[in-house]
């Protein structure tokens, strides 16, 4: 897993290339910490670069969503592929997640 962060009018994107899977979770959850750690908690995760995501990448969406909010902060996702759409389907979390096909349409959310 390979993350690339920038900062977009106070949003920091983190485009995800790869796999989250076990080894990209880590990965990811090492990223937010050191966010969180540098007070940065408006957040951006755009997954159309996934390749595969595995139920411990969806673990780790979700630890990252509980400490966003457990800082006030705020979480959206964008350009999941058809299995992790399916996924946050099953188990219900597009109604804890805000989900959109884009990654302009999320940012769009934070004006």
């Amino acid at each position: 897993m390979t993350i690339k962060q920038r900062n977009v009018n106070s949003v920091i994107v983190l485009n995800l290339y790869g796999r989250l899977n076990v080894q990209g979770s880590r990965v990811l959850k090492d990223e937010a910490k050191a966010l969180f750690e540098s007070g940065k908690c408006v957040i951006h995760l755009n997954l159309a670069e996934v390749e595969v995501m595995d139920s411990s990448g969806l673990g780790a969406i979700i630890s990252i969503m509980k400490d966003v909010q457990r800082l006030n902060g705020r979480l959206t996702l964008s350009n999941l592929n058809q299995f992790a759409r399916e996924m946050f389907e099953i188990t219900q979390l597009t109604e804890v997640f805000n989900i959109y096909p884009t990654e302009a349409e999320a940012l769009a959310t934070y004006v």
